[in-house]
């Protein structure tokens, strides 16, 4: 398999563990009906560090990245039914939140398609606040730390659905081709020059 996946930190894999078994925190979850109905055990699966890149910067080489929490998959039978977010505090890694939408299964067809490929990467995702976009993040360095590195040239991002106006969902790109287009949909387009009007902006009447 080409995609080098990191094993979450422990502790939390083991928030979600622990939400998981609590009743309280199932039942009690917002928006994920699927999860509170699904029969049988449920399972983390699939964890993956999610980074943020909060502002989007032409022509900056090499676009910084923090990283915000990890995902994990929650599998019921044979499907993914809801995702897990763990966030870092003080006291360290602990649950946030169960959550279910298209992301899950747009993740799950996405992270199918990379494997598909020959290329070796290490899979994480990204957000990216001023699209409002997720993408799988492909980066090349397969034995790098999965909670560190910037974007680099020649990592992949495939888009998630439902993706931005005029970027396609699953289609792979090159972080060098697809940033150009990032920064055309967050860069205003110039207003056109007006004539002046007369008796306005102290143009003579």
């Amino acid at each position: 398999m080409p995609l080098h996946v990191f094993p979450a930190p422990a502790p939390a894999l083991r928030s979600v563990l622990a939400a998981l078994g609590s009743p309280t925190a199932v039942r009690e979850a917002a928006r994920t009906p699927a999860l509170r109905s699904a029969q049988g055990p449920l399972s983390p699966e699939l964890p993956l560090p999610v980074h943020v890149l909060d502002r989007i910067v032409p022509n900056e080489a090499a676009p910084r990245t923090r990283l915000a929490g990890w995902r994990f998959l929650i599998r019921s039978g044979e499907r993914a039914v809801a995702a897990a977010d763990t966030m870092l505090t003080p006291d360290g890694w602990t649950f946030s939140h169960f959550f279910e939408g298209p992301y899950i299964v747009s993740t799950e067809l996405a992270v199918r398609q990379a494997e598909s490929t020959a290329a070796h990467y290490q899979p994480r995702l990204l957000s990216v606040p001023e699209l409002y976009m997720f993408t799988l993040w492909l980066h090349q360095d397969v034995e790098g730390d999965a909670g560190a590195g910037t974007l680099a040239p020649n990592d992949v991002l495939v888009p998630l659905a439902p993706a931005p106006p005029g970027i396609t969902a699953y289609r792979p790109h090159r972080v060098a081709d697809l940033l150009p287009v990032m920064t055309l949909r967050v860069t205003p387009a110039p207003l056109p020059d007006l004539p002046e009007l007369p008796g306005l902006l102290g143009s003579p009447a």
